[in-house]
């Protein structure tokens, strides 16, 4: 292209002026013809075919050096989307850099070097300070702390010992370490990680989707445009060269490369840096969608609060049990029952019999009453756990011995915020009361601020939905400043509340950890699962995932999406905006088709560059 310029300002060789300018065209357009074929043998047309026939266009009118400028500068804005984009993507595929190929597998005795496909669950492996943590599992011997920042963005080390859960890809910094598998190689954090991330990177925003709809009739409409604006003036008496020249200038101007690339550049910037942050988007729709959320819905246990209940008071109904070994006695029965449910209470129930070294019996025909209670035959009898509402009506048919008195220690200890339930055994068609447990969770550190960024960010209603009773929800809901509560709910229950909150406010977002979280978050507009402490079926479920327990990540999530949703503004107004002043200066008084070309290639350009701009969101 330049040696066709130069040559022809020193009046050169006419030949060497087109062997420059054949060049340029030839290296400038090989890959937009090859695309534009491709897409032709589809019965469509694209932009690639627009920029080839404005360039032999200007070629046919002897205007070599605009046609090369135009294909060159073509050339390197598709280069520049391809890093833009591309930068994105390496940003999430140096994940799986993170991870070793190799464990050091104890056994025997010894040290074996294994590559980490051939580690199974239950294996022991060996991580020294400053080693690489290759696989998912529980800390068995050794303290440490642990950078999980390239996992769940936490900006500290976090303390590890005996029982504690590790994450592959992340650096154990100041002890050795010696780990159970819990997780395949396949299964760990880090390559789930990687898979919804690229998921995610293949599923299109809506804004994307409807971009790509309305391209080819747009292509089509500017081919038409141009046709017109040849037709026209030639039909009015116009000079054919000045009139094709206007056309293809026309033609360069109105092109949508920059309308095209606006939105991938943001949205899969805007998914990089949320894989960065600990925050995985399942699509880009979905961070488009968070932009809009305006209420959210929080589960309490295991999302407000830590999950990690305990047992805090067990006791014997006066003239139940025998006095001296009546708490392990009642401890030990409730374990053997709660042994079978995954329930956060009947967890806590085990580890404190455990505790105690109570010896605790198999239960049998174990039954549960979601949100209510279970009950299973423990010896000759059927023992019942449950709250309120299973006493008054999965046990209301037989008279219950103690229930009234059960019940108003309930009431007390839910005052002082703990959650409680009553066991009671059933023989011979009679219920009695034996006691009851107490137990409580803590809140979340820093929950209350991440629900006053909420609201700063403009969200007008914040719930909470939980199956645990009235006054303790009350009492973790006045703590963290939540504007309404929803008690004793059943998973149905959650999923009719979240359709009432999108019925009142359209778009609304519901944060979730457990299995019986998994329906909520599907109905509501934005499902987000705590990666951490999640099931795999919130996991799944969800569109948003934070692979720590960081309450403010969330904030992060809403506030990245509000970005997003700005960039695209700016981006779709830079886009139209060159088109719509480029095109109304052409046909008001013309400009000439290296200008339009620099005007075309350069938002084109910009509108990459300020995509980009996410990958530094904070």
């Amino acid at each position: 292209m330049v040696t066709g310029l130069v040559t022809g300002w020193l009046d050169g060789p006419q030949l060497l002026g087109w062997a420059g300018y054949s060049v340029a065209y030839v290296f400038g357009g090989w890959y937009g013809l090859k695309g534009a074929i491709e897409t032709l043998r589809h019965h469509a047309v694209d932009i690639d075919l627009l920029m080839i026939v404005a360039a032999l266009g200007a070629l046919s009118i002897g205007a070599p050096f605009e046609g090369a400028m135009l294909l060159f500068l073509f050339s390197l804005s598709n280069t520049l989307q391809h890093y833009a984009i591309g930068r994105s993507r390496r940003a999430i595929r140096s994940l799986v850099e993170m991870r070793p190929e190799s464990a050091q597998v104890l056994r025997d005795g010894e040290e074996v070097t294994m590559p980490i496909d051939e580690v199974e669950v239950g294996d022991v492996f060996i991580v020294r300070p400053g080693d690489r943590i290759p696989l998912d599992g529980v800390v068995a011997t050794g303290e440490s702390a642990v950078d999980q920042a390239s996992l769940t963005g936490e900006s500290m080390p976090v303390s590890k010992a005996p029982g504690d859960e590790v994450f592959g890809g992340t650096i154990n910094e100041t002890g050795s370490l010696e780990i159970e598998v819990t997780r395949e190689a396949h299964e760990s954090a880090i390559t789930r990680l990687i898979h919804m991330v690229e998921r995610a990177q293949s599923e299109k925003a809506p804004t994307q989707r409807l971009i790509d709809r309305l391209e080819q009739p747009y292509v089509l409409g500017v081919f038409g445009l141009t046709v017109a604006a040849i037709a026209v003036p030639l039909a009015l008496g116009s000079e054919f060269t000045s009139t094709f020249y206007r056309a293809m200038t026309l033609m360069v101007a109105a092109s949508p490369c920059a309308v095209v690339i606006s939105t991938p550049a943001a949205v899969l910037s805007a998914i990089a840096s949320g894989g960065r942050q600990g925050v995985l988007f399942k699509g880009g729709e979905h961070v488009e969608t968070a932009a809009t959320i305006d209420a959210v819905a929080f589960d309490k246990t295991g999302t407000l609060t830590e999950g990690n209940t305990q047992l805090t008071d067990v006791i014997v109904r006066d003239g139940e049990l025998d006095k001296a070994s009546g708490e392990d006695d009642l401890l030990a029965l409730a374990a053997a029952v709660q042994a079978r449910s995954e329930h956060h209470l009947a967890r806590a129930t085990v580890t404190a019999a455990k505790n105690r070294s109570l010896d605790v019996v198999e239960a049998r025909g174990f039954q549960a009453a979601a949100g209510k209670g279970v009950r299973a035959t423990v010896g000759d009898a059927t023992v019942h756990i449950g709250n309120r509402s299973y006493f008054e009506t999965v046990v209301a048919d037989s008279a219950i011995d103690g229930v009234e008195r059960g019940l108003e220690r309930l009431a007390s200890l839910e005052a002082e915020g703990k959650t409680s339930v009553l066991v009671a055994r059933e023989t011979d068609d009679t219920v009695r009361v034996l006691g009851w447990l107490a137990f409580t969770d803590s809140l979340r550190p820093g929950a209350a601020e991440m629900v006053a960024e909420l609201r700063s960010l403009g969200v007008d209603q914040i719930v909470m939905l939980t199956g645990d009773n009235e006054r303790v929800a009350q009492r973790i809901a006045e703590e963290v400043g939540i504007d309404e509560v929803q008690a004793e709910l059943l998973p149905e229950e959650k999923v009719r509340t979240i359709e009432e909150l999108v019925a009142r406010h359209e778009n609304v977002a519901m944060v979730g950890d457990g299995v019986n979280d998994a329906p909520a978050l599907a109905t509501a507009t934005l499902g987000i699962a705590m990666g951490g402490a999640g099931t795999d079926v919130a996991l799944e479920t969800a569109d948003v995932v934070l692979m720590g327990d960081d309450l403010g990540k969330i904030p992060y999530v809403l506030g990245l999406g509000r970005k997003t949703r700005r960039t695209l503004t700016i981006n779709l107004a830079i886009a139209f905006g060159a088109i719509g002043l480029m095109v109304g200066t052409i046909l008001l008084s013309g400009i000439p088709l290296p200008l339009a070309v620099i005007g075309h290639e350069g938002s084109t350009v910009v509108v990459s560059l300020n995509g980009l701009r996410l990958l530094g969101y904070r």
